[in-house]
């Protein structure tokens, strides 16, 4: 008997978002970079990584950049909203590092994420919780200081897969040391700090208004600076 062709469905909005964000997101240095970039392109002056267990427990990401105004909070998580972007010839003159705006909805599909922003005018912080690309429950306001801190906590719970594939939690934490490195000499106006939660001592600490050659020899040595 031949064989019977199978029958084309579309598949769930949620299956779609997660095969989308295991593409951009493939392990948690990856998580960084994006998060890192937004940081830089919110002009940021300072950045601050803490993590645990490798960035799977938790990767937190504190900048002093411009921050998210409230209203902006709803749809922050949603796939394809960016404030980089307009219309497709924006793109002939991008000067930032982000455009698409899937950066933060894709770790939104594999994480646990928590927002909490304050722009220069505004009164208070907010902060949001997002699963799945939405808001759990209205924002509410906080104390906090001008920009944006992002927790990133149990990434890929819904993928074990992908979270069964990924290296030690020491491996990955070097991989995320890596990406704040190369990061922290291409940026030396900014001032870098990367710590594992609840140790002193930082993997990674880079003065702002530093110096190309100044950031090599921190990170890798005077040799290497020569």
């Amino acid at each position: 008997m031949a064989a019977q062709p199978g029958t084309i469905k579309r598949l769930d909005e949620v299956v779609v978002n997660r095969i989308a964000a295991g593409e951009v997101i493939q392990r948690p240095a990856n998580a960084l970079k994006e998060m890192i970039e937004n940081s830089l392109d919110a002009k940021s002056s300072n950045i601050q990584v803490t993590v645990k267990q490798g960035g799977l427990k938790l990767l937190q990401i504190q900048d002093n950049g411009t921050g998210i105004r409230k209203e902006d909070m709803d749809i922050v998580c949603e796939r394809f909203t960016t404030s980089k972007l307009q219309k497709f010839e924006d793109l002939n003159s991008i000067a930032t590092y982000g455009f698409r705006g899937e950066a933060l909805a894709s770790i939104s599909h594999v994480a646990h994420v928590t927002i909490t922003t304050k722009t220069a005018d505004s009164k208070c912080a907010f902060k949001g919780s997002y699963v799945d690309g939405k808001l759990k429950e209205p924002v509410k306001p906080c104390a906090g200081n001008v920009g944006t801190q992002i927790t990133v906590e149990d990434l890929f719970y819904n993928i074990s897969t992908r979270r069964k594939a990924l290296k030690s939690p020491s491996e990955e934490h070097s991989k995320i040391a890596e990406v704040v490195s190369r990061y922290a000499v291409h940026n030396c106006n900014v001032g870098f700090t990367l710590k594992k939660q609840g140790e002193n001592t930082a993997d990674v600490r880079t003065p702002a208004k530093s110096s190309h050659v100044d950031n090599i020899r921190t990170m890798y040595g005077p040799s290497i600076a020569k």
